[in-house]
């Protein structure tokens, strides 16, 4: 059994900044790579940054504004958010790839999400 609970959402003015949190737990025995998404209403939902390791990628529209961290001792991954705009409003999602206990494949488990919502 695998959970992430997302935190740290909320209300910001935008230029403004938050700090999203995901915290893995249960019966993990390793965490290939996380994640965050998110989806606007009548959006699909977006990839917005990944780690892997010491690799780390973003969508271009949060380039420079956006980054995603990893506390492997917590399984927990964090998304700074600075600079907001209104068009990041949205629902953030946590997903992780991981290899459950005596499970040899590879799975994906999301999270219950978070909202940001970026007033202008």
């Amino acid at each position: 059994q695998v959970q992430l609970v997302e935190s740290g959402g909320g209300l910001v003015q935008a230029g403004g900044s938050l700090r999203l949190s995901c915290a893995a737990s249960g019966s993990i025995f390793s965490i290939k790579a996380m994640g965050w998404y998110r989806q606007a209403p009548g959006k699909q939902r977006e990839l917005v940054a990944t780690i892997s390791g010491g690799n780390t990628n973003y969508a271009d529209s949060v380039k420079g504004r956006f980054t995603i961290s990893r506390d492997n001792a917590k399984n927990t991954v964090y998304l700074q958010v600075n600079s907001l705009k209104p068009e990041d409003t949205a629902v953030y999602y946590c997903n992780a790839l991981l290899l459950a206990h005596r499970v040899n494949q590879l799975r994906s488990y999301w999270g219950q999400g978070t909202q940001v919502t970026v007033s202008s």
